[in-house]
């Protein structure tokens, strides 16, 4: 069996965690694959500002470091943000993909520019840091956002018919007004309307979560992961700090402290 963990930005229940599910069913994964989605200790409710950039870079490490130790083959993380990626890659030899840098780097093997389709404009400081970071900016038409603010737990359940046809608008838009060949949607949370961008869309369309399994897939069968030059491994690892720190995170907020 390949065991695939996939880290959720969010200290999600049950039926939260069920909606980031949902995304695998998008792709066709190998026979005897499984994947585990699990959800960070605590952390910020929100993604919109550097305060919350760094709490949940601490958080999804944390959810992480340990997976290759629980005999997990890959791990995935469950946001455009990247947040925890390079974190992971130093104390993990398993592969980790992030959702974001895969999702603009395949969208380039598919057009030569492409469009972040945002769901609201606070989160677009972080877009365009992700963007600046990675060295995107002359590949990267536009980032534009459909003003919808985000449902973390319920992503965009019971807003489709609302919510897909103004998607449609703005991605349009990239396309008409800044010369997108490629549409990102910029957040695992959007993979719902996936399908019908893609058949409303005269562009290819990018679902970040699901080509994130594919990438992991591909770097399984041909044996790479990263390497050590670019991400090398702690001198002294204080994992145990970290455990430590998430643990006393929770429980001063779900009040189970002593």
């Amino acid at each position: 069996m390949t065991r695939i963990l996939v880290i959720v930005p969010f200290a999600l229940d049950a039926a939260g965690l069920a909606n980031r599910q949902a995304q695998s069913a998008h792709v066709p994964l190998p026979e005897g694959w499984q994947l585990t989605y699990r959800p960070v200790a605590c952390g910020p409710s929100s993604f919109m500002s550097p305060h919350d950039w760094g709490l949940m870079e601490l958080a999804i490490f944390e959810a992480g470091s340990n997976a290759q130790a629980e005999g997990f083959d890959a791990v995935c993380i469950d946001t455009m943000s990247d947040g925890g990626m390079a974190a992971l890659r130093s104390v993990l030899d398993i592969p980790v993909i992030g959702a974001g840098k895969a999702s603009m780097l395949y969208a380039l093997t598919l057009g030569a520019r492409f469009s972040v389709l945002a769901q609201w404009d606070p989160a677009l400081p972080r877009y365009r840091k992700v963007i600046r970071e990675y060295g995107f900016e002359g590949q990267c038409a536009s980032v534009r956002s459909l003003g919808q603010p985000p449902d973390f737990a319920n992503l965009l359940t019971g807003k489709e018919d609302e919510v897909f046809p103004r998607m449609r608008g703005v991605a349009l838009r990239c396309i008409e007004e800044d010369g997108a060949d490629v549409i990102c949607l910029g957040s695992t949370t959007m993979h719902q309307a996936a399908e019908y961008l893609a058949a409303e869309l005269p562009v290819p369309v990018v679902n970040p979560g699901p080509l994130s399994y594919k990438l992991i897939e591909t770097f399984l069968a041909l044996g790479l992961s990263h390497g050590r030059a670019a991400y090398p491994a702690p001198v002294e690892p204080r994992l145990d700090l970290l455990h430590r720190m998430m643990r006393g995170g929770a429980e001063a907020e779900t009040g189970t402290g002593g």
